[in-house]
């Protein structure tokens, strides 16, 4: 390793809501804590697969649904970080912890180590709405989207509509409180639209947005650390080759590839928007037009992020530890053809990938290494703790995300 992070600093993984079964978080404290690095966790339980890591120093177990007060979680974060001893990295895993350590940075400061950022930015980011409205004001292309404030609203978009369409939760936070969808929802049908659209209640926290079609498009991801400038210390670009629900959910195995257009694309538009820290983005390129439509904008680290690693050995949790600690990030070009294995959702996925057709023409015939993101020889018990938790809740939830996406397409 061409570096050494500083020992003395640790680092935390922040994240609320009861999803124990985050292979991120997991994926996180393994990268720091290889290199010395102490490492502590939240987790909903003692028995989560990231309490179970050997490089875990601490998990404090914080039970949390999303839907606190922020005080209150901001008054829970600096207990722990009393508990801690010295000022940690926070390491955020979900928008609702990415958001509110930006909101509350004056409360943090001093206590914890994170990026600054304009405070009002990572919600606005982590907003569908807010996101798409920061493509228009920049010139960056994305799916056509409406925003329904109405039972109504969703008739009358229903009527000139072209199906299928994607539904997504519209604001972070609000999606643990009144979620309309389970996760981004696929629907065919103007009566799949409608059926659904009963049970978001007379404020529907959705966006509805125009479906790219499988046949003419490829999914792409960029993971990347800016630093104070914005500019990029290390930037990623992959190929989404398979998502569980398929097309439209978690990435379930992918591949590095080299894409300097879209690592150009995703700089120019963090630059524009003065934005500082780990991102995760999720675009679509559109064979139809020959563009990249950026859907997602996550603000925080994303949970196959350990599917990047330069030549040198940085990752983006790496390099912001690095930023944050004073020491340089030694640049480094990333391992192209190196792929990512979500062990327990890219089997179904695989399946369902291979009943549809559904190719990825840049993905290398032969991966040049693999991460899988569960099992490490030298970290072997959360892979065995996620084994024995995901088979009775995992695969429920897996089939509740399947029976939603269905729901929409084939109701008629």
């Amino acid at each position: 390793m061409p570096f050494k992070a500083d020992r003395e600093v640790p680092a935390l993984i922040v994240k609320f809501g009861d999803y124990p079964l985050h292979h991120g978080g997991v994926g996180a404290i393994r990268s720091l804590g290889r290199l010395g690095v102490p490492m502590y966790a939240i987790t909903e339980d003692r028995y989560t697969p990231a309490a179970a890591s050997r490089y875990l120093t601490r998990a404090f177990v914080w039970p949390t649904t999303g839907t606190e007060d922020p005080g209150r979680l901001v008054e829970g974060l600096i207990r722990i970080g009393r508990r801690i001893g010295r000022p940690a990295v926070l390491v955020p895993t979900d928008e609702e912890a990415a958001v509110l350590i930006a909101e509350h940075q004056s409360e943090l400061f001093g206590r914890f180590l994170f990026p600054r950022v304009e405070p009002g930015l990572t919600r606005r980011l982590a907003s569908k709405q807010g996101l798409h409205e920061l493509c228009v004001e920049h010139g960056i292309a994305s799916p056509q989207a409406a925003f329904p404030q109405s039972y109504d609203d969703i008739v009358t978009f229903a009527e000139t509509a072209r199906f299928p369409v994607v539904a997504k939760n519209r604001e972070a936070f609000v999606r643990r409180r009144r979620p309309a969808v389970g996760g981004t929802t696929r629907i065919a049908t103007r009566e799949g639209l409608l059926a659904l659209a009963r049970d978001w209640g007379e404020q529907p926290g959705v966006i509805l947005q125009e479906y790219l079609p499988r046949e003419e498009a490829e999914d792409w991801i960029v993971h990347a650390y800016f630093d104070e400038n914005s500019t990029p210390l290390a930037l990623f670009t992959g190929v989404k080759v398979r998502s569980w629900p398929p097309h439209a959910g978690m990435t379930a195995n992918a591949y590095v590839v080299d894409n300097p257009e879209l690592a150009d694309l995703a700089a120019r538009f963090v630059k524009q928007i003065g934005y500082t820290g780990i991102i995760d983005l999720d675009l679509r390129f559109d064979r139809r037009d020959g563009q990249y439509k950026l859907l997602d904008f996550n603000p925080r680290m994303g949970a196959q992020f350990r599917l990047f690693e330069s030549e040198s050995g940085v990752d983006v949790v790496r390099a912001m530890h690095l930023d944050l600690t004073g020491r340089a990030v030694p640049e480094g070009e990333q391992r192209a053809g190196h792929r990512y294995v979500v062990e327990n959702i890219d089997l179904p996925a695989l399946l369902a990938y291979r009943r549809s057709g559904y190719t990825t023409p840049h993905a290398p015939a032969r991966p040049s290494g693999t991460e899988l993101a569960w099992f490490a020889g030298d970290d072997p018990l959360p892979f065995l703790t996620m084994l024995g938790r995901f088979v009775r809740p995992g695969a429920k939830h897996l089939y509740q995300l399947w029976r939603t996406n269905r729901r929409g397409s084939t109701t008629s």
